[in-house]
């Protein structure tokens, strides 16, 4: 690693915006994804929040560090970044069960996205509505034509898991994915369909394993100030949030039945709500502000002429969850492992190409997002508002966080089977002498969870592909280990931080084989294609028609 290719100190804050000295091979190197990471996931960053100074310093760095590497910057105007519009909100939301306070956060985490300073909404009706779906496809209707409009509806998280007749406990495969999670099982799903519903407020039941995470992430994630995009429109109960497992126990036994006799009944058809006969009312008291994040564009332009406006984009989000200055002690979220890494590897790989000896036919574009864990605000905003249009981008790499414990002899695939990039990644996986194969846990729904989502909705085919478990000199079940002790240790804490035992030779080699898979696409004549079946191959479809009035 070269000293003067990346900065050791933020001491004096000043980003290079000049190229240092190249690199005289192209590989990518572990001390320069590890010194990107520090960088980023240091103190001096804050947290990497939207709006805050943290975000000033990120966009600097990581304009600088394109611009250092030759690329071109991609934003509209010539320009390194991208506007992206949205309104923070503090809410301060006092919930009452019958008059009773509950209390914050131990029962509950709630926001308001109305934008006065006081949401008032008295006494509510509350019904029970399973798991908040309504799924013509599957036949599924967890309302029944009961009218929610003004009530709080309480919703079970996470797909209905259908037993499969005769299985003695395997779920249906042929309802809701059977062991994989599907957009109706996402927290944004339900308090979408809420919203479409009229109800007041909706209150998801907090579970750690359908959550695929502990209570203390909600608290962390949405007990703060709350991002939404300034534009947003779609419809929006008054309040939203989660109610604690304890809590919800209580509220249904209370109703004479139990937590656990309700799971039950909400995972058949014949389902219907069921009134609560306590009420609820709320009162937010809210502090607004609007802000101009953005998102962070490099362009490497290909060498063909007649392919140079067709577009392969990795994308990597760069934000975290900023400080919280109520913490004692150190209240900074450093999002070490996410997703300094990730970004830090967008950096890696666009220095990969821009050292190699020849471009790819076609263009790539380096995309870094912000907001990204307020629920894909950036990359939501550029699919909506791309830079370069959706219609000849062939496809997008995501990288949310890397691999920081070795080598791996597989590749896990989220999504699998969705699209031809798994022929491509397969292929390329082969020469590392690596398999490919299902993510582990397709029932934590990380494919509806990280930026690659906001294309893929859009008909772009996404690929997002993580290190494997079964990892090289280690026992079975290290890999698996290390993923869980990171959910409950560092996930959305501010112990997310780089660790002294970071082994990032399996990162490198992720991201040689990303490299590979986007140079291949890049230079393919034929396009990746959706598997039929799949859920946006219908919408690709529809995006690659010649736009209305064109000859």
């Amino acid at each position: 690693m070269r000293p003067n290719r990346l900065l050791p100190c933020l001491a004096a804050m000043l980003i290079p915006m000049t190229a240092p000295a190249l690199r005289a091979d192209s590989a990518i190197q572990a001390g320069e994804l590890l010194q990107h990471t520090r960088v980023l996931a240091s103190d001096e960053f804050e947290g990497r929040a939207p709006g805050t100074p943290g975000e000033e310093k990120t966009v600097q760095y990581l304009s600088g560090q394109f611009q250092a590497l030759g690329l071109k910057p991609a934003g509209p105007g010539g320009s390194w970044t991208q506007d992206v519009p949205i309104v923070g909100i503090r809410s301060e939301v006092d919930f009452r069960l019958d008059g009773q306070a509950l209390g914050r956060p131990q029962d509950f985490v709630a926001w308001s996205p109305e934008t006065g300073p006081v949401v008032e909404v008295p006494e509510t009706d509350m019904v029970f509505v399973g798991y908040g779906v309504h799924a013509p496809e599957y036949g599924w209707d967890d309302f029944k034509g009961v009218d929610v409009k003004g009530k709080t509806v309480v919703i079970l998280v996470g797909d209905p898991p259908v037993p499969a007749p005769g299985s003695g406990g395997g779920l249906d495969p042929a309802m809701f994915k059977g062991e994989a999670m599907t957009y109706y099982g996402r927290w944004t799903y339900k308090f979408e369909e809420a919203g479409r519903r009229g109800a007041a407020a909706a209150l998801i039941i907090h579970e750690t394993k359908p959550a695929a995470y502990p209570w203390f992430v909600v608290v962390n994630s949405w007990g703060r100030e709350r991002f939404d995009l300034a534009d947003d429109t779609s419809p929006r109960t008054r309040i939203a949030g989660w109610i604690s497992l304890e809590r919800a126990q209580g509220l249904l036994a209370a109703n004479g039945t139990s937590y656990e006799a309700m799971k039950s009944a909400a995972v058949r058809k014949s389902f219907r709500p069921m009134p609560l006969k306590q009420k609820a009312a709320y009162t937010s008291r809210q502090d607004r502000r609007t802000v101009k994040s953005r998102n962070v564009l490099g362009l490497l332009e290909g060498r063909d002429a007649a392919k140079r406006d067709e577009w392969v984009v990795y994308s990597s989000h760069w934000d975290h969850l900023g400080r919280d200055t109520k913490l004692p002690g150190d209240g900074i979220y450093n999002g070490a492992a996410d997703n300094a890494i990730g970004v830090a590897g967008l950096l890696e790989l666009a220095e990969r190409f821009a050292r190699d000896g020849k471009r790819p036919r076609r263009s790539l574009l380096f995309l870094s997002v912000t907001a990204e864990e307020q629920g894909l605000l950036g990359s939501a905003y550029y699919a909506a508002n791309p830079v370069h249009p959706l219609r000849r981008t062939l496809a997008n790499i995501n990288m949310d966080g890397l691999n920081q414990w070795g080598r791996t002899r597989d590749v896990r695939v989220v999504g699998f089977g969705s699209s031809s990039l798994e022929d491509v990644l397969k292929r390329e996986a082969r020469r590392q002498g690596r398999v490919t194969l299902p993510e582990t846990h397709p029932e934590r729904g990380t494919f509806y969870r990280s930026d690659h989502f906001e294309f893929m909705k859009r008909g772009v085919p996404g690929l997002y592909a993580k290190s494997g478990i079964d990892y090289r000199d280690k026992p079975t079940g290290y890999g698996e280990g290390k993923v869980n002790e990171y959910i409950d240790r560092d996930y959305h804490k501010v112990s997310d931080e780089v660790k002294p035992d970071w082994d990032l030779s399996g990162a490198v080699e992720d991201l040689e084989l990303l490299h590979a898979v986007g140079w291949r696409i890049a230079e393919d004549r034929r396009w990746p294609e959706w598997r039929k079946g799949a859920e946006f191959r219908a919408a690709r479809i529809q995006s690659l028609r010649p736009p209305t009035g064109s000859p």
